[in-house]
């Protein structure tokens, strides 16, 4: 029957292809509009890292000015200071930690002809590629021990990888930055976690990093970090005034499993705050969070209240399409009568009357998804076009399965909800009237 009822829509989408491809256009503009934003909404709302996102925490403690929150009442430091994140890291009192801030180093080939480059690089702690499940495509990252004992290791991206050692196998040979030697212990493979979660402060649509050191290490050598820091009080005394500040700008996350691991640390997190207390520091009432990554995302605002909007704004759109296809509809009844009383006529039921108009309308839903998927393209070109200069909007842009699925399907389900007054108007069609008027 279902067959029938398809031969059936074709027949009526042939009759009347003006207002078919009318109402193919208005589902397919609606559709590419709304899927544009949804498409970027979907990217920058995504778990970064799903199997693991329920495990990673990143620790708040708010050591902040008394007497000036840092930002709302309710809400920490987005970042640690360095005597509140060493000391953290210090005591161990997680599986795993990675303590990080971002910084600069100026790489060095040692080839002929090859000029010195700048590399973002992360300082930080040997578990951090562990915790966030970096894939390498030689080697591994460093341990503990490396932390401890300021060994002068590296794990190197994939470009700076070609750049330096020509795409080989680089375990073992050292890189020189700022005149330091540092031997790789492994190289990346392509990763890029979008949103960045491990440093949204410092733009979580950004590249991921291309070196990583060890945190003692940049320590030691007095790096000073290149990415936010803020300071309630002025930082004096040169690099160990720095230390010893008040400013934030290191980040801390910690790996537990279940809400006992959790409900542990947040009691050591107390005793730890209440022992700075003591000792004259973090005058503001307790304020300790542990959020998981995706509570990390929404906690940061991570899509911007105007992705939001926008989105709300490319719904309403979809909808003034919908109303004008249920016009189109409408209109299309009208002209059909004569056909649907005469059908009814011949003894067909009202059910299958609505039954042939609701799968015509799922036809037409269908040829509007399609085309609309085309309309989504075009707009996600549109935005790379505008916005082409910063490097994670090809990322944004990005179209994936899921999206074309959800467009096609979108459409249909838009195109039935717009069919249902529309085919309810056409089984109420009296068969003696209207026959009684041709």
């Amino acid at each position: 029957m279902f067959r029938y009822y398809m031969k059936l829509g074709l027949f009526s989408i042939r009759k009347n292809p003006i207002l078919s491809a009318l109402m193919v256009a208005a589902i397919a503009v609606g559709i590419g509009a709304c899927m544009t934003i949804i498409n970027v909404d979907y990217v920058m709302s995504g778990d970064p890292i799903p199997h693991r996102s329920d495990v990673l925490y990143h620790v708040q403690v708010d050591s902040w000015d008394p007497n000036d929150p840092y930002e709302d009442p309710d809400l920490p430091p987005e970042q640690l200071t360095y005597l509140d994140g060493n000391a953290l890291w210090q005591a161990n009192a997680a599986r795993r930690q990675a303590l990080s801030y971002k910084a600069t180093r100026v790489v060095q080939p040692e080839g002929d002809g090859e000029r010195p480059f700048m590399a973002v690089t992360r300082s930080t702690t040997g578990d951090f590629f562990t915790m966030f499940d970096t894939p390498f495509l030689f080697g591994g990252g460093w341990d503990r021990d490396a932390d401890v004992n300021e060994e002068y290791v590296a794990v190197i991206g994939r470009e700076v990888n070609d750049r330096v050692f020509g795409g080989g196998n680089s375990v073992g040979e050292s890189l020189v930055l700022n005149g330091k030697r540092y031997r790789v212990t492994g190289v990346l493979d392509t990763w890029e976690p979008l949103p960045k979660f491990y440093d949204v402060n410092n733009g979580p649509f950004g590249e991921v990093e291309d070196v990583f050191i060890p945190f003692s290490v940049s320590i030691a050598n007095e790096l000073s970090s290149a990415g936010n820091t803020s300071c309630w009080k002025p930082a004096e005394g040169g690099w160990e005034g720095r230390l010893a500040s008040e400013c934030i700008w290191v980040h801390l996350w910690v790996e537990l499993h279940g809400e006992s691991e959790k409900q542990e640390y947040l009691t050591f997190l107390e005793g730890y705050v209440e022992s700075q207390k003591a000792a004259g520091r973090m005058p503001r009432p307790m304020n300790n969070r542990l959020n998981n990554v995706m509570e990390w995302m929404d906690d940061r605002e991570v899509v911007a209240e105007d992705v939001n909007v926008l989105l709300g704004l490319a719904v309403l759109f979809l909808v003034v399409c919908l109303l004008n296809t249920i016009g189109l509809l409408l209109a299309k009844v009208a002209r059909r009568t004569g056909d649907i009383s005469l059908r009814r006529a011949l003894g067909a039921s009202r059910s299958a009357v609505f039954a042939q108009y609701i799968v015509e309308a799922g036809m037409i839903g269908a040829a509007g998804g399609i085309l609309g998927v085309g309309m989504t393209w075009l707009g996600l070109q549109g935005l790379r076009g505008l916005y082409g200069e910063l490097d994670f909007i090809a990322r944004l842009v990005a179209m994936d399965w899921a999206i074309i699925f959800m467009a096609i399907g979108l459409a249909i389900v838009s195109a039935l909800a717009a069919a249902l007054y529309p085919t309810w108007r056409a089984c109420r069609v009296h068969p003696a009237s209207q026959l009684k008027a041709l």
